[in-house]
């Protein structure tokens, strides 16, 4: 039998025969390590216990420590466990996939009864017997003919049209549960006892398409989360809870911001206070692209497919754009357009009006551009997911030897405005070449060096996700932390020469020769809509001063107080803060409740006390207590508020 090296993080070199299991090698290093063994590492690939390994090849053995396989597998096998005990509690329900998804899993099924909230109690109960009978996993590799007169036998049609859908040359592995069986390329734990069962929970049922096709059997689709341990599966539903008081849309409503409605499916109407928070954050961006030397264009919304052929847009991303035809006077055929889902390809057809000197790079060009995508009705969701937004979208054009420098400088910038608008806590990720890419290796490796550069040189540290660049270019990935935990990916710098290619946009270098611009797409919040819905969430509708719709409510105690209350808002107003009265015949303590539960940061309550003295009663939002000020007091105080950060 031949023998193969197996070399272990330790640098220690061991030889085994061919064909040995991970789970033989953990035993073979420890008794104990063999019963808390998982899964394993091979060549970086994640490995099942039972598989065999026949080659030469670097390993590590993970344990229920090791939280990301830990958690994969958890997760997974659960997706089997809750499909089992589904079938053992109605043996006429059809199985067909369970996938791993954040924090959790899910799993489709084929019934003709809809599931209940009672009967995801019964489904855990089940789920808890299964995980305590310590069943053992087994995996076999089944020959197609096999497996499909397996599933056929057993009436399961959903599974005969998943195995007929795997490539010839891809194994079909076959996994066993104790005595139910699933179809899955695996790994699992070794038996049911090693998922934790009190770190799990089924949270709720759904419809969805079978494999995603509006055209096929809706089935129910049931959610559960999973965790290492019960601590962490509490902390998690807490942060839940919390999402759920912080959801965007439930306090949009609150705050009297916005509405969608079917007639504009995914698209947004502003109301007066919602719209208030995007001009002030759009005319923030503004003038900070200004002062960091950007110039500010607009281009049109309605382009005609030429220009998108061009790109490359219309052969790859057709089916997300929305399609214009238009009678032309003259025209023997209809004209047909598109709504711009993307603002680059304009942006180039405005750089190339008149000829460029390497002079004149970088050259940094800014647009809030309205853009329109096709998204699938199932996918949208509030203001954070819509079928039109506008990015505050920008590009550099710049020679290959400014890409460092220009990177650097973004980050910058884009630290200073996140830090403005309540965010202290993001980190920065580096894509780089994929598999299937254009452009030479030297280009990839100075376009990847000059990203990594930048991102020390600013003085951060990046996360490595190799392959995951684009096809033409590397790019940095900026994901924020909210409040409560949630990562939101929101700014992107890209390296891109190829659009200039595409679209023939060139500079006259020093030696007189023409040469291509290469583009940085760069973003910072993303686009308005999704990035105004983090902000709400992440400061629970309580925003900022100087962002907030209602800065000040003037409520009146009494109504020979209202004089003086229109006083305190006009006051109020020529220093530049959003003041409004509220001298309804209601009682003060009704008013004020009315006005917190809309966000208003602080409230001025005024009665006769007031009026005689000249003070305002001063409640802020959050806080039970008054303080009692005087008005010039007061004036100093919020006229300073409500500038934005940098007009202070």
């Amino acid at each position: 039998m031949s023998q193969i090296s197996l070399t272990f993080p330790d640098g220690n070199v061991r030889e085994f025969p061919a064909g040995v299991t991970a789970g033989e090698v953990a035993a073979s290093i420890s008794t104990s390590l063999g019963k808390k063994a998982i899964s394993a590492m091979v060549n970086g690939a994640h490995y099942d216990l039972q598989w065999p390994i026949e080659t030469d090849a670097r390993i590590s053995i993970n344990t229920l420590q090791d939280e990301g396989a830990a958690l994969e597998l958890i997760r997974h096998d659960l997706a089997h466990i809750m499909a089992r005990a589904v079938q053992e509690i109605w043996p006429d329900v059809k199985v067909t996939i369970g996938p791993v998804r954040d924090h959790g899993w899910f799993y489709d099924f084929d019934r003709a009864e809809p599931f209940t909230p009672e009967d995801l109690g019964t489904i855990e109960a089940q789920m808890k017997k299964i995980i305590n009978a310590r069943d053992p996993v087994r995996t076999e590799i089944w020959e197609r003919a096999r497996a499909l007169a397996y599933y056929e036998e057993r009436g399961e049609p959903y599974k005969v049209e998943l195995v007929n859908k795997i490539p010839g040359d891809e194994p079909l592995r076959m996994y066993w549960h104790g005595d139910w069986q699933d179809l899955c390329r695996g790994p699992h734990l070794q038996h049911t006892g090693q998922v934790p069962a009190d770190a799990f929970k089924l949270t709720h049922v759904a419809g969805a398409y079978w494999l995603g096709d509006s055209s096929r059997p809706m089935l129910q689709r049931i959610y559960g989360l999973a965790f290492r341990n019960r601590d962490d599966l509490k902390a998690h539903l807490t942060m839940l809870e919390e999402a759920a008081k912080r959801d965007h849309r439930k306090l949009g409503r609150e705050m009297d911001l916005f509405h969608m409605q079917e007639e504009a499916p995914g698209q947004v109407f502003w109301h007066p206070n919602g719209w208030t928070i995007y001009t002030e954050l759009q005319d923030y961006m503004r003038r900070q692209q200004r002062r960091d030397g950007y110039v500010e264009v607009n281009t049109p919304q309605v382009v005609n497919r030429v220009l998108w052929e061009k790109s490359g847009h219309w052969q790859n991303y057709q089916e997300n754009m929305f399609i214009v035809e238009v009678d032309e006077e003259h025209a023997s055929q209809k004209t047909v357009n598109a709504l711009k889902p993307m603002n680059c390809p304009c942006h180039v057809q405005v750089y190339n009006v008149g000829l460029k000197s390497y002079r004149d790079l970088p050259l940094r060009m800014a647009e809030f551009g309205a853009c329109n995508r096709y998204e699938p009705s199932g996918a949208l969701h509030g203001i954070m997911r819509v079928r039109g937004f506008t990015q505050d979208d920008a590009h550099i054009f710049c020679t290959p030897a400014q890409i460092e420098a220009e990177s650097k400088k973004f980050i910058t910038f884009l630290s200073k405005v996140y830090a403005d608008l309540g965010f202290e806590k993001w980190r920065i990720k580096l894509s780089t070449r994929p598999e299937k890419r254009i452009g030479s290796e030297e280009s990839w490796d100075h376009a990847e060096a000059a990203l990594a550069q930048a991102v020390l040189a600013a003085g951060h540290s990046y996360e490595l996700q190799e392959g995951e660049g684009a096809f033409y270019g590397p790019k940095l990935e900026f994901v924020l932390t909210d409040a409560i935990g949630r990562d939101w990916q929101c700014g992107t710098l890209q390296v891109d020469p190829n659009l200039p290619e595409r679209l023939d946009a060139v500079y006259i270098g020093e030696d007189g020769a023409k040469h291509r611009p290469v583009m940085l797409h760069r973003a910072c919040l993303g686009s308005f809509e999704r990035f105004i819905g983090i902000l709400i969430e992440n400061h629970a509708g309580k925003l900022p001063f100087w962002l907030a719709p209602r800065q000040v409510v003037v409520a009146s105690i009494v109504s020979d107080a209202d004089p003086f209350v229109e006083e305190v808002v006009t006051a109020l107003t020529l220093a530049g803060v959003r003041a409004e009265a509220d001298m309804r015949n209601e009682k003060i303590n009704y008013k004020v409740r009315e006005h917190s539960v809309a966000k208003v940061p602080v409230i001025l309550a005024i009665g006769m006390k007031e009026v005689e003295t000249r003070t305002v009663s001063v409640r802020r939002l959050g806080e039970n207590r008054t303080e009692t000020v005087s008005l010039d007091e007061i004036l100093g105080e919020l006229s300073l508020a409500a500038k934005a950060p940098d007009l202070r």
